[in-house]
């Protein structure tokens, strides 16, 4: 008898791991929690929201499920993994307490200032006015400052100040106004940071971390990285920058450290460890970690990884990474976000999807914000679905991408042309 197997999400990262894990000759069925209809056609879509803990719980033990993949951040913060592990069922993901290296920015920059990980200098500070004084230092030099809100505010929590008038309006925003809530109770302001930025996944145990796959993602939403940011737009592996010298840095200053620290400060760290680094003069330094995989990045993540994803998360959330082994074929996978128009700002839904029937068989679509209305496919999100292609070459894979989303069309359909442009560049 196979497993039964419940993933909580209902966006593409969760698309992608639904499709990874109904590859597994270990799987039976795959619930989805609460899907989309992309997922509906690998697995059974239940009704019940991704932040709603009790009711996945109930319905965990009621379908006697083996193991439980969660996607997004909210349900990690919200302690789903401890509340599943007190009723003894397995499940992949970190514990509230170390879900904190991502839900909250103070935790993780006093964590690695602590432990030596390199990251940027900074200072907390639970008073505005003492926060406005100390971003304008920086801007006052005619320095861009990052002021970031604590916890978490839907990825819109970091914003750059290049003026004081800026610096001020952040941080009066933040903590004055409250427009993240409670997450602005305290912020951190940290020094700008000059370089390429790169995304590193690895999976850990709470003893150690192994390493997964590095890319590169697209925040902004229009070429150029101009506009404001995003969700993510687009994604890519293998970014040329990441250089086996360099990923030796990362892993010994960067990754073991880090799990290591956990395990020290009581609260071991076990699932995704994504680092999201920052290549500077000075070496590789950590702008943020998420407790979960990237979107869009796991939709370029999950093609790229070697025969089965579950004995994969079944040892790192078992505690024994070190009974298996990683393989990551050297396939350049690349991924482009098509989204509704006016996203990331306000858009309508409701539009019919047309051309995923002449995409070619080795186009992979994964659905975002799609629904189903009158048992038509419409847009219903702001990031409605990726398409993704991979091939040996950075070059042949975007080619194809583009080509395929030729046959793509709705109301508002935009996305950005320049995916992958500065992989290209760099390789020439």
């Amino acid at each position: 008898m196979g497993k039964k197997i419940l993933v909580v999400g209902q966006g593409g990262r969760e698309h992608a791991l639904v499709w990874k894990l109904s590859q597994s000759p270990q799987v039976d069925k795959i619930y989805a929690a609460p899907g989309n209809p992309g997922i509906a056609q690998l697995a059974q879509c239940v009704d019940i929201a991704a932040s709603d803990v009790p009711g996945l719980l109930d319905f965990a033990r009621r379908e006697k499920i083996d193991f439980t993949v969660v996607g997004p951040e909210d349900p990690l913060m919200n302690g789903i993994v401890d509340a599943f592990k007190e009723e003894g069922l397995k499940i992949f993901g970190p514990t509230a307490k170390a879900a904190r290296l991502e839900g909250s920015k103070v935790f993780s920059k006093e964590l690695m200032h602590k432990y030596n990980i390199p990251t940027a200098a900074y200072r907390v500070f639970d008073d505005p006015d003492a926060a406005i004084g100390f971003a304008c230092s920086f801007t006052d030099q005619g320095r861009p400052v990052v002021i970031k809100a604590d916890g978490l505010a839907a990825g819109k929590g970091v914003v750059i100040a290049a003026t004081s008038q800026e610096a001020r309006q952040a941080v009066n925003e933040i903590m004055r106004e409250k427009v993240f809530g409670e997450a602005g109770q305290r912020i951190v302001v940290e020094e700008f940071l000059q370089g390429e930025e790169v995304s590193v996944f690895a999976l850990a145990d709470g003893r150690r971390a192994e390493f997964l796959v590095a890319a590169q993602d697209h925040k902004r939403v229009f070429d150029n990285d101009m506009g404001p940011n995003t969700g993510g737009m687009g994604a890519y592996t293998h970014p040329p920058i990441y250089t086996p010298a360099l990923h030796e840095q990362v892993d010994q200053q960067i990754l073991q450290p880090t799990v290591q620290a956990m395990a020290q400060e009581g609260c071991p760290y076990q699932g995704v460890l994504y680092a999201g680094l920052m290549i500077t003069a000075d070496g590789p330094k950590v702008l943020e970690f998420n407790a979960r995989f990237g979107d869009p990045e796991t939709q370029v993540i999950m093609p790229v990884i070697e025969g089965d994803l579950l004995p994969l998360l079944e040892a790192a959330a078992g505690g024994n990474l070190d009974s298996i082994e990683i393989k990551v074929r050297p396939d350049y996978c690349v991924c482009v976000v098509l989204a509704s128009g006016g996203y990331p700002g306000a858009y309508q839904k409701g539009y019919p999807i047309k051309g995923l029937e002449n995409l070619a068989d080795s186009t992979l679509v994964f659905h975002a914000g799609t629904a189903l209305q009158d048992g038509q496919l419409v847009t219903g999100g702001g990031r409605v679905m990726a398409l993704v292609t991979k091939a040996s070459s950075m070059e042949n894979a975007l080619d194809d991408v583009y080509s395929q989303i030729k046959h793509i069309d709705f109301t508002g359909m935009h996305y950005r042309t320049d995916i992958g442009r500065r992989a290209l560049n760099r390789g020439r």
